[in-house]
């Protein structure tokens, strides 16, 4: 993945740029100590690496506009990171950039359970944000499989969503306002706490935009009380083809769960042995979750079960406690962790319509077998957001560009069969070269004209989504 060359200019006044950053900031929250930037030289995209010029932690929306307005009055480009989970290179710094951390922005500052909303700062967790309500009964929906650890911020910059998106919908269907600050350091409010807020949806343009449009500050998130009760299935068969073909059926029928996820054997295998859930040995894994009264549950999964039933599974397994439950679920968030133990290896997140899934899950064993590199598959089936793992040695030469090759293929399957390069994880510098297989340079052309709007001197988050050859000329 190239990157572009650093400005030298900009890195000799780095003195003179840190002490601006100091005068604007408390003195602990600016690093600029070559050994202390290298924690923030990568996110989860962890293949590529460079540390910053420097390194900002705001505790206000006051000191991030601050801190963006001496960047942008001194022409240093800037780089908003959230918690680093960023599997597209999302949070990439270059080695004249400046990162804006927002891990200090973690305060929940207003909660209205009348009306259903959060408002929190962006750089507290996903998790902790259901934390915060559900005591009283009420959660919020996103469930990335890094929610422990991912932030608010880098929830809505790659509009993220997880295992429960089926019903619920992503960042973007549970986002109810932002306060956000663009680059020449003015704070804007956009959304609100209720719905139908006057004036063009610019909410749904900064959902997604990759931090590339301003740095959203503080969110206000709609939040839904708890279900009566939820309850899982496993369902095991002796092929990814056939169980992706069950997945298209349960859709069609017009059933909605709240959860269809899947697992071929390579991550069922690697999850058994890393948290022992109780997984079947079988070639592919469905797990498929329905929430309401015991009635709709047991409605739901009669009419569940009787699809599945019509494609033999190897195994049929309705959860009878909340234990078993737990441990289910257990199981698939423990999936990503559980095969960086065995491996290394690339995650993609391609989308395609729902019945494609035997014909993308057959392309992508083609595709193993030609690269001869191994692939686990664990995605979100009802939905189509696809998650191969890419299983390669970083420490043999010439294996990370053949998994770039190889995930650039299935990616451009995915466009192929009607879908898209990207469902959650973002562009990032991972797919931006891809991006050429998605639009036309008329379509790329209006993309960044947007960004011009809110950053005409593209200082922000500037090297990732558009191709380079695209936005070379405003970058320059």
């Amino acid at each position: 993945m190239q990157m572009p060359v650093a400005n030298a200019e900009i890195i000799a006044r780095k003195a003179e740029i840190v002490a601006r950053l100091r005068s604007v900031l408390p003195i602990d929250a600016v690093i600029d100590d070559p050994v202390a930037t290298k924690v923030y030289e990568c996110d989860a995209l962890s293949a590529y690496r460079c540390p910053p010029l420097a390194v900002v932690l705001p505790a206000s929306t006051i000191q991030t506009a601050a801190v963006l307005k001496a960047c942008h009055e001194m022409g240093v480009p800037v780089v908003p990171r959230g918690s680093g989970t960023s599997l597209a290179g999302g949070a990439m710094p270059t080695a004249d950039s400046v990162v804006l951390g927002v891990a200090r922005l973690d305060q929940v500052l207003e909660t209205d359970y009348e009306n259903r909303f959060i408002r929190v700062q962006s750089g507290r967790t996903n998790l902790s944000v259901t934390g915060a309500v559900e005591t009283n009964g009420f959660f919020y929906a996103p469930d990335p499989s890094s929610q422990l650890a991912c932030a608010i911020a880098g929830n809505i910059a790659m509009n993220s969503g997880g295992a429960h998106c089926l019903k619920y919908g992503v960042t973007t269907n549970n986002l109810l306002g932002v306060t956000m600050v663009t680059m020449a350091g003015e704070i804007i409010e956009l959304g609100g706490a209720y719905l139908g807020s006057a004036g063009y949806d610019l909410l749904g343009l900064i959902c997604g935009s990759e931090g590339q449009l301003g740095v959203v500050t503080e969110a206000t998130l709609r939040i839904l009380a708890k279900p009566e009760g939820a309850r899982p299935v496993l369902i095991g068969f002796d092929s990814n083809e056939v169980a992706g073909a069950c997945v298209s059926d349960i859709i069609r029928a017009g059933v909605l769960p709240v959860a269809i996820e899947f697992m071929d054997r390579p991550v069922i295998r690697a999850v058994e042995n890393f948290v022992n859930a109780g997984y079947p040995d079988v070639k592919a894994l469905l797990i498929i979750e329905v929430e309401g009264s015991e009635t709709e549950i047991d409605e739901q999964l009669g009419k569940i079960v009787k699809i599945a039933k019509r494609h033999n599974p190897v195994e049929l397994r309705e959860s009878g406690s909340e234990a078993e439950s737990a441990n289910i679920w257990k199981g698939r968030k423990a999936a990503f962790g559980a095969m960086g133990q065995i491996n290394d290896y690339m995650c993609l997140d391609g989308t395609i319509p729902v019945s494609q899934l035997p014909v993308v899950l057959r392309r992508i064993t083609e595709l193993s077998d030609e690269y001869g590199l191994d692939v686990g598959n664990v995605f979100h089936a009802g939905d189509g957001n696809m998650h191969p793992l890419i299983l390669y040695d970083a420490n043999k030469s010439g294996d990370l560009e053949k998994c770039e090759a190889m995930g650039a293929e299935i990616l451009k399957l995915c466009v192929e069969v009607g879908g898209c390069l990207t469902g959650e994880h973002g562009v990032g510098i991972e797919k931006r070269d891809l991006m050429y297989e998605q639009f036309n340079r008329d379509d790329l052309e209006i993309q960044m004209m947007v960004k011009d709007v809110f950053d005409p001197k593209w200082l922000l988050n500037s090297a990732k989504v558009f191709p380079l050859t695209a936005s070379e000329a405003r970058r320059g």
